[in-house]
């Protein structure tokens, strides 16, 4: 059967576009259209005005709902509610994210993907490990008694245990052995800077030789000083793809604003969210708009994606369509998926997200099915 989608604004690409339609089958996008040549035998879905977006992508995300995914017991049936939960927030595409913790801890989280292969949704596309190989010079909330260096024997015994469910790596490039990150680049895996206390000179050694990507600019790092400069200033040099958690609270937006200027279409958005906890390492508490530990260090933020897009464009005067791009398009390009995510194209998956000027989501599609949240086709 095909769907049309029409009555629509359609945001893709960093275009808004009006008098277009969208034609699905299956789980592709057939072709975008004009409205007026819509053709014969198509089921028409009215979206009656709304914006029409590819569907957000978070490459940091830790839970949403109860129980937190990577609490005291990762399980997979914790992601399994992980997945239905951030559907329900037009979240297409994740990586459950591991933090810093204890080697039985880390490996139950592996095995939580593993074992969830067979029960998933799909919108779970993998693991990032923050941690645990950090500076604890920058530790933020990771407790340092857990932060080491990597060795490349334990490594090689996660990446194969994992069977090419971690995706990404946030570590210290500065304090790792060559050969290790040399074979995490091997396998594929992203590789991003974070909780990092490099100088200028190190982040320009390792930006793009092998890291690829920065951990939510601005945090976990030394900030920019005249005699100092450190990593800031070489990641605006040097431009790899960067993610920041637009809350205002993690970021002051007037740094988003500058860190938009400088990095143009590398800088993504993740939500790096949390939920509340009481067992584990990471016991977060929620203090109104945003989780800290239980001693009052900042943790993990309480944002979705689609808030980090209202944010960017209500707070840091981004247009809509390249906050959009921010949340969708920029973190596809990072891991290689942008062939089929992130825009509203031709053989692209329907992965969709409907939302009114409000910014209030109305509906969700998700591999060319309907879900239904706040309007009626």
């Amino acid at each position: 059967m095909i769907k049309l989608l029409h009555h629509l604004k359609l945001v893709s690409d960093g275009v808004i576009s009006q008098g277009k339609a969208v034609l699905i089958e299956g789980d592709k996008i057939i072709s975008v259209i004009e409205e007026g040549d819509i053709p014969q035998g198509a089921t028409k879905v009215d979206l009656n005005g709304a914006y029409l977006a590819p569907g957000l992508i978070d490459l940091q995300i830790y839970g949403s709902g109860s129980p937190l995914f990577f609490g005291g017991d990762p399980s997979a049936a914790a992601l399994s509610q992980m997945e239905a939960s951030l559907l329900k927030q037009g979240c297409t595409g994740f990586f459950a994210t591991i933090a810093t913790n204890t080697n039985d801890i880390v490996e139950q989280g592996i095995q939580a993907a593993l074992a969830h292969r067979d029960n998933k949704l799909g919108n779970m596309m993998g693991l990032h490990l923050e941690g645990p190989y950090l500076n604890p010079k920058r530790k933020g909330a990771h407790p340092d008694s857990l932060i080491k260096k990597a060795t490349l024997a334990e490594v090689k015994h996660w990446v194969e245990m994992a069977d090419g469910e971690i995706k990404m790596i946030t570590l210290a490039p500065e304090l790792q052995d060559a050969e290790v990150l040399a074979y995490l680049d091997e396998q594929g895996i992203v590789l991003s800077s974070g909780h990092s206390d490099a100088t200028y000179e190190q982040t320009k050694a390792f930006l793009h030789n092998p890291v690829k990507a920065i951990t939510h600019l601005y945090n976990a790092m030394p900030p920019m000083h005249h005699r100092q400069p450190g990593i800031i200033p070489a990641v605006f040099e040097d431009k790899p793809y960067t993610s920041v958690v637009a809350d205002g609270i993690h970021v002051d937006f007037t740094m988003i604003k500058l860190a938009k200027r400088m990095l143009g279409n590398k800088l993504f958005l993740i939500t790096d969210a949390v939920a509340e906890a009481n067992k584990g390492v990471y016991q977060h508490v929620l203090n109104g708009d945003h989780y800290t530990m239980p001693d009052g260090t900042l943790s993990g933020s309480n944002l979705t994606m689609l808030k980090a897009v209202q944010n960017c464009v209500n707070r840091a005067g981004i247009d809509l369509a390249e906050a959009v791009n921010m949340a969708s398009l920029y973190p596809a390009e990072l891991i290689g998926k942008d062939n089929e995510q992130g825009k509203i194209a031709d053989n692209y998956l329907a992965n969709l997200i409907v939302f009114d000027d409000n910014f209030e989501l109305q509906a969700v599609i998700f591999k060319g099915t309907i879900h239904n949240y706040n309007i009626k086709f």
